[in-house]
Order: structure tokens, then C-alpha cells, then sequence
């Protein structure tokens, strides 16, 4: 277990600089379109699909072919072995065959000497369509009953019955909008044969062995014949777990076919309308609740725009159902969720993985209970929290780790909740132009993979002769800074510097059958595989030198001066070559599976999560009520990371997941025209957060605790977690909105993303009803 580990101020407990943070602003840390080019490189783009729906009745490539530095055109006919790039539902093609089920779908691959020439080349492509009806929203595919799966249910209690004997009710809903991943670096993966058949592919993805896999599918080979490395990426968050495949997948087989090393770098523009998205919700309820804003009875409906393929869709909206709850004891609720089929790009993964869909649906039932009651919104969120004999999920798991009551009473103190409100008040009860508002919304949210089976990794350390250590493991670096948490809790096994710890690639030949990083638990699978492999060594070591010195077990102590065998002391790197010459191995494997979950799906009842991590933001924003415009003034944000690994990292996660959010939340607008094509594909019409947009002033604090769970030094995942924080700020402009009619008792229709349109829309609605 994780408590083995020296519970000593070393490494893995102290703000650390991002292991490629000097490579990152010097500009030599390598990604996988760095790489020096081979001669022979060949260069791919993908001609995509112009119809949304529509069966393919000839294609001319003619004009392909012919083009400038074309080597290469393919084809689904050229495909060796099966045509799949997908996760689970073996439903997304490589290169579209017989039809097209979305605007930019790939129906053939181009092979050229440039990239350029790749680009211009796919564009002469000539495809005979044959339209066929396309469904584009949700309200589309729910007329047409188009649906990836059956509609599920979760539920706790008769909430029909319920919401009948409630002393109050309320019914609502609001529209959710999706959000593209705008990772700084996007799709690449680069493809080189080597010999007797085997194949090397650098991948810009968070999922390597799930790439190898499927390549080898493709190409009908074994998983051994295929490796799939990845150092870094430069951003992904969900967008390279499944949709890197694509791209490493059509690499891999122009390698294949022409012997020549292959690299796909894709264009911004082809890569947000090929890629997927964040799922867009449609979002209604019924509650039913006392005098006191007590919840008594909850019916709520999900509804979320899947694409045109299954992808995760089923995961995440399973995680959108069990974030409903959020914080809340929910004595009767049901939660019913419509998976729809669209002839849009699939949605796929994002940080938060349904999470943040269900959380901020929870959040807009208390804002209107709290509206309705005309009680402050904190009071009503407190009044439902979980707490003893309400401790239990609509999902039958028992909450055993709640903090959020101590972490919102302690934020609410810290940023003088109280006393803002009231001058908020008084400022909107003197100005007519620019309204305020200001919410506290907590976060509950579930750590581990719901999928059971994927919580489990692996990792390999190899201790050299000199003392200087090699780790490999599992998991992906993506920014996150995971690469650096592992070495941290390896250098504090051994007691050695962290300078003293090389990181290596992610690679499949290394570590096999990993899970993808993702679920936010990278650091405690990783990191605890890494661990064990660790001890592994130590404890061989440990076991050598008592006998070579001739004393106990216990005598062995490795520490930041050394290592004491009894009477004797001597550097790790001297302990590590006497080791050597008695012929003791320094190399481990470790392994790594979460304990005590399970998880029913079809009953939709179970433990799916390992433990919950915590949080709750505080945000103040302004709006105009002229033109629509908001700044978000000032965020206070108290967030529970267990016993950090690394503080400096933590906070920084914190702070970038929650503009993120903010983003999702306010000004990341996907727009499709009526033919299902992307309007917003390009920095220049989507608009993700700036510098401008972050609150001036922003206080981050890290909760005082250890987790209850034994995880890695006890501490908490972060990657996903502080996203849900910004739900705060659509809680708040919603607040400044509905001052613009006090007396209104309706909580304003606002739906998100917040855009200055959508405000004005939600004034107008708001006055127009009051």
C-alpha cells in the first residue's frame, strides 16, 4: 500500500517545476512534429466529406493522383485488414465506405511530398453524393427517435409521487452548448517502418496501446509487430483519447503501403471539423421542495447530441447522470438520459467527461428553488448537502469523504461571501446599466474510470549501476505535469535527488495494456505502479545489504545523506554498484489496480469510484445590459487535492482547468450552419479564454487534508475536478441577469454558452416576463 512509503518532507510532497518546464520555454522540448525528417517523408492530408448525410455513389480521383507531389491516393479498398478507428463500438471508419455520415468525414488519404501538396491534392477530389435526410440537433434526433442506445434510467425513490405531494414545485430547463478541445498542438502522429514488417509510430495521443491496437487491427498484423510512443503532447484534454487513431491509423498504413516513413500533421482548420467536441445537453426538470428550499423530489431529463458514431458516448453520458447529485442528497430523483444519433462530427472526450454536463444541471435546479424562494442560493445549496443518514448516491454509493460542508464554510469565510453579497445588492439597486452578481457552487466529483477494467497500470524502473534512475510507466504527459509527480514519488522511495530521475517516452514496447490517461487518474495509477516497482528494488537492496553488512532489515535506511547499512554508510550510487557486482537485480516491474469498486451498469448501481475529490469556487462577475458583455471580476476558489504531491502543479491544474470551464461556460460558442457544416473551425471564429479573460484577482488555496482512501501519499487527482469550479460563473451571470427584474420569480432563461447574444436574449425573456 501507499503508506509503505517514508512519510518524510522528499520529493514527492514538494512544489517541483514541471519536468519540461525549461524545455517548454526555451522551445527545445520535442513533440511529435519536431523530429528531424527522414529522406522519403511522406506527407498525408484527408479528403473530406461535403454532405452531412449521403450515400457515395462513384468517386473520381483522377485529379488526385495527377496532382503536384502526389506519390499515393487510398482508398477503404486499400485497407489490408478491418476498417475501424473506433473505441468500443467498432463504428468509425478509417476512410468513409459506401457513405458519409458527417461534413469532413474521410473518404480518402493522400500521400504526397509536402504538406502543402497533400492539402491542395485532397481538395480535387470528385464524390458523386446521393443527400439523404440529415439529423443535426438534438431536438432532430429526438424527433426521429435516433438514439446511439437505449434511453437509461437511474433512480432512488417514487420522484412522480414526490413531486405530487411537494409543497412547491418548479419545472425549467436550458440548452448546454458543446466546446472543441483548441489543444495547442494538434493531431500528428508519425509513421516508420522498421524491419521484418514491424512499424514505430510517434503519436500525439493519450492513448498509446489503444493506438497500437487498433493499428494493428487495421493492418492485420499483431500488436507486437506495432509501437506506439508519445513524450508529450502539447495539450488534449479528452481530445486525443480516442481521436489520435485517425490520424497515427492513416500513417500507418500509407508506411506500410509504400515502405516510405509517413507523417500526418494536421491543418487547425481540418482539425476542428473532423475531430469531436464536448457533447451539447438539452437539460429539463421538475423538482419539488419546502419553505426551507429542502429538495423532496427531482425528475431530470439529459439529452445530449452524440454525432454520428458511438465513440464514449456511453460513459460520459453515464458520468453526466452520476454527477446529477453533485453535493445534494436527493431522497426521490430520477435521471433519465437520451443518448441521440446526429449526422454531426461524434463527441468524444473532455475534461470533466460528462461531469461538468450533470453538475451544472444540479446547480440550475438550487439557483431556481433559491430564485423562487427568494432565499440566498448558499443557504439552499447547504440546506441539501450530504451529510449523516443522507449520505447515499442516486447510484447506491455511500459518500464516506465529505468535506464539502467544511471546505464551503471555510471559503465563505475566506473571501467575506456575505458582506459581498450585500454590497452587490446595493449596487444593483442603484445602477440600471451594469448589474453584478455572485454565486459559491461546490464540487463533488468521482475518481476513477467508471468502465471497471480500466483501472489498472503498470510501470517499469530501472536502477542503473551508478545510482541514476529510469522510470517508464503507463501514463501520458500532457501538461498535466504527471511525468514530474512519478518521478518525485520514485526519488522519495529511494531518497535521492530528483535530478538524480530520468523520465522516458511512453512507449508500448515498454509497458503493455495500459488504460488511457484520462478519468484524472493518472497520478494514482501511475504514480502507485511506479511505486511498487520501486519497493520492488528497495526491498531487494534492502535485503542484500543486511546481509552484506550483517545486520537486520531494519537497519537499512535509506535517506537524503545516504544509505545506512548497521554500522556502515555509503552513497545510493555506491550501494547500487556493490548491489550489482553480488548479482542483484535493479529492474522492476510494478503493478497497480484500484481496489474496492464495482459497478452494475444495467442496474445503474454500484461503488464506481475509488473516492471523490472536492472543491468550491466563489465568482463575482459584472454584466452590461446594453450590449451583453460580462467580466468576471474576482474568483476565490478552495479545492481539495488530498496530501498534494506537488503543490505548485496542483495549483496550477486548478487554475487553468477552471478558466477552462469559464470558457466552456461564456464564450466557446460551436456554431453549424444548416448543413451540418462547423462555421466555428479556426481561431479566428471560435473563441477560447485570454489573458483578458482571467479574473484580476484570482486566490487559490489547497484544502488542509489527507485523503480517506490509501492512494498514493494519500493524496487527490486534480486534472478534472477544478473545471466544474466555473460553474460559479455561469451561476453568477445568471444572478446579474435576473437583477435586471427583481420582482421576476422565474429564474432567467439563460442558457450557455453566456455569449453577449445569450444575455441579452435572457434580459429580454427576463423583463419581458416580469
Amino acid at each position: 500500500m501507499a503508506d509503505r512509503a517514508p512519510r518524510l518532507p522528499l520529493p514527492a510532497t514538494r512544489s517541483r517545476p514541471h519536468d519540461s518546464a525549461r524545455l517548454h520555454v526555451s522551445g527545445a522540448a520535442g513533440y511529435a512534429d519536431d523530429g528531424p525528417e527522414p529522406p522519403g517523408m511522406l506527407h498525408l492530408a484527408f479528403g473530406q466529406s461535403a454532405q452531412a448525410h449521403a450515400a457515395m455513389r462513384a468517386i473520381d480521383l483522377s485529379a488526385v493522383r495527377e496532382a503536384e507531389g502526389v506519390i499515393a491516393v487510398f482508398t477503404a479498398a486499400d485497407i489490408p485488414g478491418a476498417n475501424d478507428v473506433s473505441p468500443v463500438a467498432h463504428d468509425d471508419r478509417l476512410l468513409a465506405d459506401g457513405e458519409v455520415l458527417c461534413v469532413g468525414q474521410a473518404i480518402f488519404l493522400v500521400a504526397a511530398t509536402s504538406r502543402t501538396a497533400a492539402r491542395k491534392a485532397a481538395r480535387l477530389g470528385r464524390i458523386d453524393y446521393e443527400a439523404r435526410p440529415a439529423l443535426l440537433s438534438i431536438a432532430d434526433a429526438r424527433a426521429a427517435a435516433s438514439q446511439i442506445e437505449p434511453t437509461q434510467r437511474m433512480a432512488r425513490g417514487d420522484a412522480a409521487a414526490a413531486l405530487v405531494t411537494a409543497p412547491h414545485t418548479l419545472s425549467g430547463g436550458f440548452d448546454l452548448g458543446g466546446q472543441d478541445h483548441f489543444y495547442l498542438e494538434g493531431q500528428v502522429a508519425v509513421a516508420t517502418p522498421g524491419e521484418d514488417g514491424q512499424l514505430h509510430v510517434l503519436s500525439s495521443t493519450q492513448h498509446p496501446s489503444e493506438v497500437q491496437h487498433l493499428i494493428a487491427h487495421m493492418l492485420g498484423r499483431s500488436s507486437a509487430d506495432v509501437t506506439v510512443e508519445v513524450r508529450r503532447m502539447g495539450g488534449a484534454f479528452g481530445g486525443k483519447e480516442t481521436q489520435a487513431a485517425l490520424f497515427a491509423a492513416a500513417a500507418a498504413l500509407v508506411t506500410v503501403k509504400t515502405g516510405r516513413p509517413a507523417k500526418f500533421c494536421c491543418d487547425r482548420d481540418d482539425d476542428m471539423v473532423m475531430t469531436g467536441k464536448r457533447h451539447d445537453f438539452r437539460i429539463d426538470y421538475d423538482v419539488g421542495f419546502d419553505a426551507e428550499g429542502h429538495l423532496l423530489a427531482l425528475q431530470l431529463r439529459l439529452a445530449s447530441r452524440c454525432g454520428a458514431t458511438v465513440d464514449l458516448s456511453p460513459a460520459i453520458n453515464d458520468r453526466a447522470m452520476f454527477h446529477a447529485d453533485n453535493c445534494y442528497w436527493l431522497p426521490a430523483v430520477e435521471i433519465v438520459s437520451e443518448r441521440l444519433k446526429t449526422h454531426t462530427v461524434s463527441a468524444t472526450a473532455f475534461r470533466g467527461f460528462g461531469g461538468p454536463q450533470g453538475m451544472i444541471a444540479i446547480e440550475r435546479v438550487i439557483d431556481a428553488v433559491a430564485h423562487a424562494l427568494e432565499r440566498d442560493p448558499l443557504e439552499v445549496r447547504i440546506a441539501n448537502l450530504y451529510g449523516p443518514g443522507r449520505d447515499t448516491t442516486p447510484y447506491g454509493m455511500t459518500v464516506t469523504d465529505n468535506v464539502a460542508p467544511g471546505i464551503i464554510a471555510k471559503l465563505r469565510r475566506d473571501s467575506r461571501y456575505d458582506e459581498r453579497r450585500a454590497a452587490i445588492e446595493a449596487f444593483n439597486a442603484s445602477h440600471t446599466v451594469l448589474k453584478k452578481g455572485i454565486a459559491l457552487t461546490p464540487v463533488k466529483f468521482g475518481i476513477s474510470f467508471t468502465t471497471t477494467h480500466l483501472n489498472q497500470a503498470g510501470a517499469l524502473v530501472l536502477v542503473y549501476a551508478d545510482g541514476s534512475i529510469q522510470i517508464n510507466h503507463g501514463g501520458t504527459e500532457m501538461g498535466q505535469g504527471l511525468y514530474v509527480k512519478v518521478a518525485q514519488i520514485v526519488a522519495d522511495v529511494f531518497a535521492v535527488p530528483l535530478a538524480q530521475v530520468r523520465i522516458t517516452a511512453t512507449r508500448t514496447d515498454k509497458v503493455p495494456n495500459t488504460s488511457a490517461t484520462a478519468a484524472s487518474s493518472g497520478a494514482d495509477l501511475n504514480g502507485m505502479a511506479a511505486f511498487n516497482a520501486a519497493m520492488t528494488i528497495r526491498d531487494r537492496l534492502t535485503a542484500f545489504l543486511a546481509r552484506s553488512f550483517a545486520c537486520e532489515d531494519d537497519a537499512v535506511a535509506f535517506t537524503p545523506d545516504g544509505v545506512v547499512a548497521g554500522a556502515e554508510r555509503m552513497s545510493f550510487g555506491q550501494a547500487c554498484r556493490k548491489a550489482h557486482i553480488g548479482r542483484i537485480s535493479l529492474a522492476a516491474t510494478g503493478y497497480y489496480a484500484t481496489p474496492d469498486i464495482a459497478y452494475d451498469r444495467a442496474a445503474h448501481h454500484g461503488r464506481p469510484f475509488y473516492y471523490f475529490a472536492y472543491g468550491a469556487a466563489v465568482s463575482e462577475v459584472a454584466i452590461d445590459t446594453l450590449t451583453g458583455e460580462h467580466k468576471v471580476l474576482a474568483v476565490d476558489i478552495l479545492h481539495d487535492v488530498g496530501r498534494s504531491l506537488n503543490p505548485a502543479i496542483d495549483l496550477g491544474q486548478i487554475e487553468g482547468g477552471f478558466l477552462q470551464g469559464q470558457g466552456w461556460l461564456t464564450t466557446e460558442e460551436l456554431v453549424f450552419d444548416a448543413k451540418g457544416k462547423l462555421l466555428t473551425h479556426s481561431p479566428a471564429t471560435y473563441k477560447i479564454p485570454t489573458a483578458s479573460d482571467r479574473p484580476r484577482q484570482l486566490r487559490i488555496g489547497l484544502w488542509d487534508g489527507e485523503n480517506v482512501e490509501p492512494t498514493i501519499h494519500r493524496s487527490k487527482a486534480v486534472g478534472e475536478p477544478p473545471f466544474m469550479l466555473a460553474i460559479s460563473v455561469f451561476s453568477a451571470l445568471t444572478a446579474a441577469v435576473a437583477a435586471t427584474a427583481p420582482a421576476q420569480r422565474d429564474l432567467p432563461p439563460l442558457d450557455a454558452p453566456a455569449t453577449p447574444e445569450a444575455i441579452l436574449r435572457a434580459i429580454a425573456a427576463h423583463r419581458a416576463a416580469a
